[in-house]
């Protein structure tokens, strides 16, 4: 359905906020980018066996072409610092053409001590905050020699950064994607791929900035396929989305979505149906040309959205106010423009649903509700809106966090 000119009305007598009322300057991007601590120049690698013309090195060269792999199926790899950092999550992005990891440890360098395990693809990794020197990665189970294309490590509330491959991607100040500020440019195309049939990630699947065209009707039917379903701990990344697409993207656990970019959102751009908890980023991309919501969240956990451009759409972010099942929902949303929209994001207070929103740039929107508070109810019925909400303990977003041009 197309956007409410009542909601547009509505926010615009329950903000009042005006251009003249908020300016705020934005960092620089330089200061805006999370640091991907292996990218440090005290930082440095090493490991166990490596298979020819690979290199531990490659794991910590913000490029995705190249990369390590061990001369057996079994192995590890470690970026270590001059002096101790805490680290408290990293990413693991694999190149393609390798073996599937099927089991695998974080372990601390320093003393060997397990930080985190698990199995199948490894995607973004959290763990109790540590001060180390070394951090090592091990694979302990997979169907042939992997290839790990980067090894990304952060400290605190960062998010993965590492820069879309050289010779596929647009130029960083136009795609976002290394959390630089969003400016509406739009990447050229690389290419065209077509696509009869929703395309399944596992790992780390990279589009080489080539359009993927097309998939279902274009309509606002929920029942449509997906164009890509990303696995458990998946990422997908240097891709444009044609139209139509279906229904978007479909991330059934935690993933990442990375520097994609959606020609028409269609149904919506990206749903978030994982229930076991986490974490999934947007990092970069943008998407234009939409109806209602643009990232819907369905499951449970946490959606961090950065770096995002969006113009034309209803919502950027939904915590689902009708599904099937009902969960608490977090989002995270920072550094992103946003152009002609009605609303960043909608939560529903009922279920402790938390929005946490910061450095939002919204233009030719003055009336937009920031972050909308609604009542959810079960499946079959409409949730009731309950009207803006500002730095509460649902809405945690002060005036100051938004400039509107």
């Amino acid at each position: 359905m197309r956007r409410s000119v009542a909601l547009r009305w509505a926010a615009g007598g329950a903000t009042a906020i005006t251009t003249a009322a908020i300016m705020l300057m934005l960092p620089t991007a330089q200061a805006m980018a999370a640091d991907n601590l292996s990218l440090s120049s005290t930082a440095g690698a090493d490991g166990s066996s490596k298979a020819s013309g690979t290199s531990y090195g490659n794991v910590r060269d913000a490029s995705t072409t190249t990369y390590w792999a061990p001369n057996a199926t079994t192995g590890y790899v470690s970026v270590k610092w001059s002096s101790a950092l805490t680290v408290s999550s990293a990413v693991i992005q694999q190149a393609s053409g390798g073996g599937t990891i099927t089991a695998w440890r974080m372990l601390n360098g320093d003393s060997g001590s397990v930080l985190t395990s698990g199995s199948g693809s490894p995607g973004t990794i959290t763990f109790t905050a540590t001060s180390l020197k070394k951090i090592t990665f091990e694979i302990t189970g997979a169907s042939s020699a992997p290839r790990i294309a980067e090894f990304e490590t952060y400290n605190g509330g960062t998010t993965p950064t590492t820069s879309p491959t050289a010779t596929a991607s647009p130029t960083p100040s136009s795609t976002g994607g290394s959390g630089s500020t969003p400016t509406g440019a739009w990447p050229s195309s690389a290419g065209n791929v077509s696509v009869s049939g929703t395309i399944n990630v596992t790992g780390t699947y990279d589009g080489g900035m080539k359009t993927f065209c097309c998939i279902g009707d274009g309509s606002q039917s929920e029942s449509q396929d997906p164009m890509f379903s990303i696995a458990n701990g998946g990422t997908l990344q240097n891709v444009i989305i044609g139209s139509p697409a279906g229904d978007g993207v479909h991330c059934e656990g935690t993933c990442t979505i990375k520097n994609v970019w959606w020609n028409d959102i269609g149904e919506d751009a990206a749903t978030f149906k994982g229930t076991g908890g986490g974490t999934s980023y947007v990092i970069g991309g943008g998407a234009k040309a939409g109806s209602d919501k643009t990232f819907q969240h369905n499951g449970n956990g946490t959606v961090s959205i950065s770096g995002f451009y969006l113009s034309g759409s209803g919502k950027l972010y939904r915590a689902c106010g009708n599904c099937t099942n009902s969960y608490q929902r977090n989002v995270k949303i920072d550094n992103v423009l946003l152009n002609d929209i009605d609303m960043v994001a909608g939560i529903n207070t009922n279920w402790g649903d938390v929005a946490t929103i910061t450095r939002v740039t919204i233009t030719n929107a003055s009336s937009a509700v920031v972050c909308g508070q609604y009542k959810g109810v079960a499946k079959g019925s409409e949730p009731t809106y309950l009207g803006p909400g500002w730095n509460n303990a649902n809405c945690k977003v002060t005036q100051s966090d938004v400039t509107y041009k």
